[in-house]
């Protein structure tokens, strides 16, 4: 079994329901040829970095799987035919791929913090509270 990331953008005035309905599909041709899904990210709606058949903005899907070359094709397939999806991109990440040892992986591997919250959190620990406090950070600083 090999290791992919498929990446598909669909139309931005698709629904919701049918978003989760193509990623589904997508799921379930991948599972039903023995394959497995590590992860599913809804990225969400993004402008495009150009335009795509007259289409400006775009819903992104991020799927990380181990699966066979032919439910890879059959994923591919399926994305041609569907006039919802905009483009899709599939990347082999590695040739062999062991689904326990990666599931195992990314259960250990803890998700970090969004960068704007660190932000957001460092931010208001080296903010002073009040003008007076302000006041006297500033008179130390000037004394040394």
């Amino acid at each position: 079994m090999r290791r992919y990331e498929t990446i598909f953008i669909v139309r931005a005035n698709v629904a919701e329901d049918e978003i989760t309905a193509i990623t589904t599909k997508t799921s379930s041709i991948i599972e039903a040829d023995g394959g497995t899904i590590f992860r599913v990210n809804d990225w969400g709606l993004k402008k495009l970095a150009y335009q795509i058949n007259k289409e400006s903005q775009g819903y992104f899907v991020y799927v990380d799987y181990a699966g066979l070359p032919a439910a890879v094709a059959e994923v591919e397939r399926i994305f041609r035919i569907d006039d919802r999806v905009l483009k899709y991109l599939t990347v082999k990440l590695a040739d062999f791929c062991n689904p326990e040892a990666v599931k195992e992986e990314l259960a250990q591997a803890e998700p970090e913090p969004v960068a704007e919250e660190q932000e957001g959190q460092e931010e208001q620990e080296e903010k002073p509270e009040t003008e007076e406090e302000k006041k006297a950070g500033n008179a130390e600083a000037e004394a040394d």
